[in-house]
């Protein structure tokens, strides 16, 4: 799993068509909105933050990848009963970062694809967790062994979905 730094020149930055980069937010976005009402142990996955990592780290622009955080995050803060802006911001962040992350690191192999994951569902939780409690005044309870297996699960899967969506990439 070597992570290397790699320099502007050798950087792939890849575009993705208008449908695909529509369709494939709102299909996690509702996927994450209507399954966990079924099946309870979904709630652990955030196929949303999944997409933004994928799209931030493919795109390789800090500022599309804080749209698109933005965006997702907001759109998915709009179907839950939070105040608007808990998850826009926590996905801005992340957007931003694994963007800017993504021009220096090799992300294109699975092991600093899920490393990259876990690191970035952490920053993710730990930001939802801090406006949530600390600005909003929202009752929270913070479980370790909860949000690492939590991680572990999210980075797992998010390794399988980015080896599907990579069919989506087109070179710019």
């Amino acid at each position: 799993m070597p992570i290397t730094y790699t320099s502007n020149e050798q950087v792939e930055v890849y575009r993705f068509s208008l449908p695909v980069a529509i369709a494939v937010p709102l299909v996690a976005i509702f996927l994450q909105a209507f399954i966990p009402l079924r099946f309870h142990f979904f709630s652990s996955i955030d196929l949303p933050l999944l997409v933004v990592i994928f799209f931030a780290l493919a795109r390789r622009s800090p500022v599309t990848g804080l749209l698109t955080g933005a965006a997702i995050g907001l759109i998915q803060d709009s179907l839950t009963h939070q105040p608007i802006g808990v998850y826009g911001i926590a996905k801005t962040v992340v957007g931003y970062g694994a963007s800017s992350l993504g021009v220096k690191l090799d992300v294109e192999n699975a092991g600093s694809r899920f490393l990259v994951t876990l690191f970035f569902f952490g920053l993710h939780e730990v930001l939802y967790f801090s406006v949530a409690r600390e600005l909003l005044g929202l009752t929270l309870q913070w479980s370790w062994l909860h949000e690492l297996g939590s991680a572990l699960a999210n980075a797992f899967l998010a390794v399988l979905l980015f080896a599907v969506l990579d069919r989506f990439k087109q070179r710019t």
